[in-house]
C-alpha cells in the first residue's frame, strides 16, 4: 500500500474515533494557551490542567505574570517536570509579550519562535489551536506514530512533519495532529502495545 493509501485509510479510522478532537490543555485565550503549551514539555496534560487554574487566577494576562517572581511562579507549577527553568522562561516569556508585543501573542510563527522558551513544535500549536492557521505540530509521540504506521522513516521530528504535512490536506492538519495524540494514548501506547489489537497497527506497520 502506498503511503498516500495508507495515510486516507488512517485518516478515515481517526475521523470515525475521534471526529471533533478537543484541545486538550484548557485555556481561556492565545497567552494562556502559550503558557499551557510551555508548560507540558515532559508533564501530562492533565497534569498542566491540575496546575493552570490557580496560575491563571493569579496571572492571567502578560503583564501581571511577567510582574509576579520566579520563586512565586515555582510555587504554583512545582508539581510539572523541570519546573524550575519553565518558571524562569515563563516570566521571561511574559516579559517579553508586555515589551515588545503590546501584551498580544503574535500571531506569527517566526515572531513566536523568537520568544522564550517556545520552539517549533509550541509555535505550531499556538498557530493552529490559538489563531486557526494551518500548522501540524509533530512531537516525540506523533513522531514514533507516523514511523510505527509507515508514513515517515524520518529520524526526527523535522522531517517527520514535512513527511505528514505532504500526505495530509493543510485543513486537516490541525485535526490530525489532536486525532493521533489521543489515539497513540488509547490505542497505540509505546510500551506493552498489542498490534494485533489496534485499529491501525494490526494492517498498517
Amino acid at each position: 500500500m502506498k503511503r498516500a493509501e495508507k495515510a486516507k485509510r488512517i485518516g478515515q479510522i481517526l475521523d470515525r474515533l475521534y471526529p471533533m478532537p478537543p484541545i486538550p490543555l484548557h485555556h481561556g485565550d492565545p497567552f494562556q494557551l502559550l503558557v499551557a503549551v510551555v508548560l507540558s514539555a515532559q508533564t501530562t496534560d492533565a497534569q498542566v490542567n491540575r496546575v493552570t487554574p490557580a496560575l491563571f487566577r493569579r496571572a492571567p494576562a502578560p503583564e501581571t505574570l511577567a510582574r509576579m517572581s520566579e520563586t512565586d511562579i515555582l510555587k504554583l507549577i512545582r508539581s510539572c517536570g523541570l519546573a524550575p527553568g519553565k518558571a524562569r522562561r515563563l516570566k521571561q516569556l511574559a516579559r517579553t509579550i508586555a515589551d515588545e508585543h503590546g501584551g498580544e501573542v503574535p500571531a506569527d510563527m517566526e515572531a513566536l519562535e523568537k520568544l522564550p522558551g517556545v520552539g517549533h513544535k509550541t509555535a505550531s500549536v499556538v498557530m493552529n489551536q490559538a489563531f486557526g492557521h494551518p500548522a501540524f505540530p509533530v512531537d516525540t509521540h506523533i513522531h514514533r506514530l507516523a514511523a510505527r504506521w509507515g508514513l515517515s522513516k524520518a529520524k526526527d521530528v523535522k522531517q517527520t512533519e514535512r513527511d505528514l504535512k505532504k500526505l495530509f490536506p493543510a485543513e486537516e492538519w490541525g485535526k490530525r495532529h489532536l486525532q493521533i495524540i489521543y489515539f497513540g494514548r488509547e490505542h497505540c501506547p509505546a510500551r506493552n502495545h498489542d498490534k494485533a489489537e489496534c485499529p491501525i497497527c494490526s494492517w498498517a506497520s
